[in-house]
């Protein structure tokens, strides 16, 4: 009930049921779950690198690197400080490879590495209908409905199979026969997918789930105009708005991106603002809409045949006896690219989290066996030389 005061729980008979801390002094079960804001997002990995810390000083074991710490405290807000933070101190932040711990292990349960992240940005279009929202029996089928509007925009950027129909969106995107060999070798199962979203198709701008992954997306991510539900009313609204994000690849660039939608619109015949239009911009265009820009983070990938990538899977691979998941592009979005961008270095994303961790959502939770696995990997990381 309180995000912010940690539950200990168990699952009985499908209903979640709360347990004693105490209860973890002795016999650990490893299906036991914590219940928190932020407990595997990103508490728990922090967690896991500290006692990591603590048994390898215990078991006097000699870490062969020298290593650097960096906890980003505004991840969620964009991380806006931390591309000049790392431009300031890039002399101290030089290193050889970067980790990073965040999000969760392929569903799978295998060990997983990541070798790079999709980048965002956002658009927010509205367009405009009478000046003031109207009796929709005395102005319906004369004054413009926004909502139409707006619905017939967004509807002439992709086609029924949710592949992006704007003119160049997918320029410079090549996957070639290696590149697919890996996305093929993560062992996603499409009937579980759809399975968990409830679908029964999914779009096909990739053949499977990891080729749609080296796509840049085109997201509505919200929907608003004049009232709903037992609000409702019976008017023509003043204007519509789409919230969009789009997760950005590194073949793609996000001010590019933006621009070839913004052309898009002015194409269906619309004048494109970056304000509210007053009364007399209203009566000048026939179709107004504004558009306003959210700022870039950018996606980066490291090479699948990087050496540090190499040591990280044969790590992985002694440590835990099985397959290691290498994901080329992750759906998600960190801002690690300011580390790329300066310091020249690779980077890789260690999950360490439960895939069903509901971050960002009520009920995050992360399941004890996971921090005993993230100790185990920053156990190996740490006390393994390179060849």
């Amino acid at each position: 009930s309180d995000p912010y005061k940690v539950e200990l729980k168990t699952k009985d008979n499908d209903v979640w049921k709360t347990l004693s801390f105490d209860d973890l002094k002795e016999d650990v079960n490893y299906d036991w779950r914590l219940f928190g804001r932020s407990t595997s997002d990103d508490k728990g990995p922090i967690v896991m690198f500290l006692n990591t810390i603590d048994l390898l000083k215990k078991n006097n074991v000699q870490i062969p690197f020298n290593v650097k710490v960096i906890l980003d405290g505004e991840e969620e807000k964009s991380s806006a400080p931390l591309p000049k933070a790392v431009k300031e101190y890039s002399d101290l932040l030089q290193a050889d490879f970067l980790i990073i711990s965040d999000g969760p292990v392929h569903s799978s349960g295998k060990p997983t590495i990541a070798y790079g992240t999709r980048g965002i940005t956002t658009l927010t279009l509205t367009t405009y209908g009478p000046i003031m929202p109207q009796h929709s029996g005395h102005y319906g089928n004369y004054a413009p409905n926004p909502g139409f509007q707006l619905a017939q925009v967004l509807a002439s950027m992709k086609d029924t199979d949710g592949r992006v129909l704007i003119e160049g969106y997918y320029d410079g995107i090549e996957i070639d026969e290696s590149t697919m060999n890996i996305l093929q070798s993560v062992p996603d199962d499409a009937k579980t997918i759809n399975t968990h979203l409830a679908i029964k198709q999914a779009e096909k701008v990739g053949a499977f789930y990891q080729e749609a992954m080296q796509y840049p997306s085109l997201n509505i991510r919200g929907l608003s105009s004049g009232w709903v539900g037992e609000k409702a009313r019976t008017i023509v609204p003043e204007s519509a708005t789409a919230e969009i994000d789009i997760r950005l690849v590194p073949e793609s660039d996000g001010d590019r991106l933006k621009s070839l939608v913004k052309k898009h619109v002015e194409n269906q015949g619309y004048y494109v603002m970056t304000e509210v239009p007053d009364k007399s911009q209203r009566m000048k265009h026939e179709k107004i809409i504004t558009i306003t820009e959210g700022t870039v983070t950018d996606a980066f990938r490291t090479d699948l045949d990087n050496p540090y990538g190499n040591f990280l899977v044969d790590t992985f691979k002694n440590t835990f006896s099985e397959d290691v998941v290498q994901i080329r592009i992750m759906g998600g979005t960190v801002p690690i690219a300011p580390f790329i961008n300066e310091l020249k270095i690779p980077a890789f994303l260690v999950p360490l989290v439960n895939p069903d961790n509901n971050q960002h959502s009520p009920n995050e939770n992360l399941k004890i066996g996971q921090i005993a696995y993230g100790i185990q990997v920053f156990y190996g990381i740490m006390s393994n030389k390179m060849e």
